[in-house]
């Protein structure tokens, strides 16, 4: 198709705004689904999706209006997504920003806003939910109008629910959007932006086509790894994959490269002709810096090579999922993985459950230090065990958070970042009843429940973004675990200095209750250095060897006694102390809310 009558374009919006609801009117409104193929959440394809009702993934849908092809990407709202975010508008021109009517614009909305600026698109600003009860459309396209320096006018008014505005989406799509401008005739490039695998057809590529065609049967090679190979079929998603004869410059659709081996293929490469290749690839994508690092282990170790095969599969289309091997005294070979936040670890976790029918066991959360020796070594740690104990200084990273909160909120909402040690930097009105306030706060002290806490404090009305800020230097400790005088890798901890001991006595509490009592006493100690902070002992089991005795000498008692304590002396000198399953996830599970 010519490319004046070609439009890609986005919809991006704070968590629950209405993106994929928007997203099934416009497929039911152009008739790219039929009645009895609807179903809400057309795009959401993994069952994850459907069940917690978030988008995970951005999913891409062509569909035809008023002579015009729309290429749609729908993409995910919440913080620890945006990488998908930034991906799919590098594939667009253009983005709906949508705003909720009653909830006014929210922390992801202001981010995905400058994402979406950054890229030089240009914005279409959309007011939904207007058929809501509390609804208030006009101040939702004042704040809007101030965000991104528009007029409150430009905003269109639609409820994605009953589908009313929606055919003025679609005509403000074409009208405001710009069209591609790749050149038609020229040597053949494509953006992979996102990929899947399909085990019968290998490596499926999601590509935005910017100069020349793709077709069938052609020989294609990826300019930054140098893979070659033919492209089995093209096509374009109605939402269902549809094969096509060629792919044209402008357009977004998929390439069947039938590669079996994964890592031929990364997402942000350019693909070109073999037979015409460009001279020059495409910028791709910045390499994006996993925030948060946990273990991933087998529940039973020989499910090793099912898991390194799991995480493969997975990285291919998840950019910012980054692991390298990690071995543990107490849980044997894994993986040490870096995530976005613990959303995206949570959802990592149960795609590999669910999708690949693995056990897992998962060990707390931790972000990465930056440790300077005594010889001025600089050495980046990821897991808490691996902490040098000689060491001069260390650094951990800060974010800028923007919370936007209730004027009734704030107080709690300022109460709970100095908790977390929070910076203060400065605080607006957005309006008469909403303010941002912006802080600086160690990342370490926010993946573990900050944002429930925040959500708990502000009723539900608070919303949350973060950036990376960079690192500080702080007074930070690591916490070991000893179990029976034995160190327990596993749960060793990295935190500040003046919350070691509530969080050592927490742990040692809950391990007390969940480690199994043995036939000898086992203590359990939370130690800095050689130092324990906190101790408490699981107690023996004890058989009573007194009850056949009915009175009589006490000698014969003690006698009894004392071989029993001798025995229990010999049995803790060669017992191990097994720590269960149930024990780590109780680290995980630390009510935050007492240790404070």
């Amino acid at each position: 198709m010519d490319q004046a009558h070609i439009r890609n374009f986005s919809i991006i919006a704070h968590i629950d705004h209405g993106k994929s609801t928007l997203a099934d009117r416009i497929l039911e409104v152009t008739g790219a689904v039929t009645g009895r193929e609807m179903r809400a959440q057309v795009l959401d394809s993994m069952d994850l999706e459907r069940e917690r009702g978030i988008t995970i993934k951005a999913q891409a849908v062509r569909v035809h209006w008023r002579g015009h092809e729309l290429n749609l990407i729908d993409t995910p709202g919440h913080v620890d997504f945006t990488y998908e975010v930034s991906r799919s508008l590098q594939a667009c021109e253009g983005a709906l920003l949508v705003v909720d009517a009653a909830q006014g614009v929210e922390a992801q909305t202001v981010a995905n806003a400058y994402l979406a600026i950054e890229n030089d698109l240009e914005l279409v600003p959309v007011v939904n939910k207007i058929d809501l009860p509390q609804a208030n459309p006009d101040g939702a396209a004042e704040e809007i109008a101030e965000l991104i320096g528009d007029t409150p006018d430009h905003a269109l008014r639609v409820s994605a629910k009953t589908g009313q505005g929606v055919e003025e989406i679609l005509d403000a799509v074409i009208q405001r959007i710009p069209p591609p401008k790749g050149v038609s005739d020229g040597p053949a490039r494509a953006l992979v932006f996102d990929s899947s695998y399909d085990q019968y057809r290998g490596v499926v590529a999601f590509v935005r086509v910017v100069d020349g065609s793709f077709r069938a049967g052609e020989p294609v090679l990826a300019m930054a790894q140098g893979t070659r190979f033919e492209a089995e079929e093209v096509g374009f998603f109605s939402p269902t994959m549809q094969p096509a004869d060629a792919l044209s410059a402008g357009e977004v659709g998929y390439l069947v490269t039938g590669l079996k081996d994964v890592a031929r293929l990364r997402v942000g490469e350019t693909l070109t002709s073999q037979a015409n290749p460009a001279s020059e690839p495409l910028p791709g994508y910045r390499e994006v810096k996993p925030m948060v690092f946990a273990g991933l282990f087998p529940t039973d170790s020989d499910d090793y090579p099912e898991l390194r095969d799991a995480l493969e599969r997975l990285k291919l289309n998840d950019g910012s999922l980054s692991y390298e091997p990690e071995t543990s005294q107490a849980l044997g070979f894994g993986f040490r993985s870096g995530f976005l936040g613990l959303l995206h670890m949570e959802i990592v976790r149960e795609r590999l459950e669910r999708e690949f029918d693995l056990d897992l066991l998962v060990t707390a959360p931790t972000v990465a230090y930056r440790v300077e020796t005594p010889t001025g070594e600089q050495v980046e740690v990821h897991n808490p065990a691996d902490m040098p104990a000689e060491r001069e200084r260390v650094e951990e990273p800060y974010v800028r958070a923007s919370i936007i909160v209730p004027k009734d909120g704030v107080g709690q909402v300022m109460e709970l970042a100095t908790e977390r040690r929070g910076r203060f930097d400065h605080m607006e009105y957005l309006s008469p009843e909403r303010v941002l306030l912006l802080y600086e706060l160690p990342l370490g002290e926010i993946v573990f429940d900050f944002y429930d806490q925040l959500k708990s404090r502000t009723r539900g009305y608070a919303s949350f973004d973060y950036d990376y800020a960079g690192f500080r230097e702080g007074d930070l400790v690591r916490l070991d675990v000893l179990v029976g005088g034995e160190p327990v890798d596993a749960l060793s901890l990295v935190l500040h200095r003046e919350a070691a001991y509530s969080r050592g006595r927490l742990l040692v509490d809950r391990l007390r209750e969940e480690i199994p009592r043995q036939m000898f006493d086992v203590p359990v100690q939370a130690a800095i250095g050689s130092r324990v902070i906190a101790r408490e002992t699981i107690k023996a089991k004890r058989k009573d060897v007194l009850a056949k005795c009915y009175g009589g000498d006490i000698s014969r008692k003690r006698k009894l006694l004392e071989r029993q304590k001798a025995g229990k002396k010999r049995m803790k000198q060669v017992g191990a102390v097994e720590v269960p399953q149930e024990a780590f996830l109780a680290v995980l599970n630390l009510d935050e809310g007492t240790k404070r």
